[in-house]
């Protein structure tokens, strides 16, 4: 191989990279579709943060929900998420949750999600015996994570709009 096609090779992989990886803060987020924007940093309910933290690890929750999973959920609820980080993608899920009737719809599809992750899961337990024990454990785990969103139905306070902003 010639130096020269190194060379050249080399300079053409640094430019890629100047332009596709950079990471910097001035620049706008069409660079990096997972930077943050400003409604990012809008507050959300209480729960989310405790949902997020138990709902998208899979040593808690027995299931895995990818990006694409979140985003089918959201377009099942008639939402429209824009593909980001996933803890960012369940807050702008539920950042402007103010009725029951939301958080159940939007429930009853993460609970397809997560039966349809279980079904997996059984087929394989028969497939292959000797991990039983382990597909168990992530049923028992999805199982658990199902209930919690029931409790959290049931805790969750509907939020009336009134014409006075500032009346609490």
């Amino acid at each position: 191989m010639n130096r020269e096609d190194l060379s050249d090779l080399r300079a053409e992989f640094d430019k890629f990279v100047s332009q596709k990886c950079s990471l910097d803060q001035d620049e706008s987020g069409a660079k990096n579709p997972d930077a943050g924007d400003k409604e990012d940093e809008q507050p959300v309910p209480q729960f989310v943060d405790a949902l997020t933290a138990r709902l998208l690890a899979p040593a808690h929750s027995g299931v895995y929900l990818s990006r694409l999973d979140i985003k089918r959920i959201a377009e099942a609820i008639d939402e429209s998420l824009p593909i980001k980080e996933r803890i960012k993608m369940i807050r702008s899920l539920f950042r402007h949750t103010t009725s029951k009737e939301y958080l159940s719809g939007a429930f009853n599809e993460i609970d397809k999600h997560i039966n349809g992750r279980i079904l997996i899961y059984q087929e394989l337990s028969q497939a292959f015996p000797s991990s039983k024990t382990i597909f168990d454990e992530n049923i028992l785990k999805a199982q658990k994570t199902m209930r919690m969103f029931k409790q959290i139905i049931e805790d969750f306070e509907e939020i009336q709009p009134t014409s006075d902003p500032i009346f609490i």
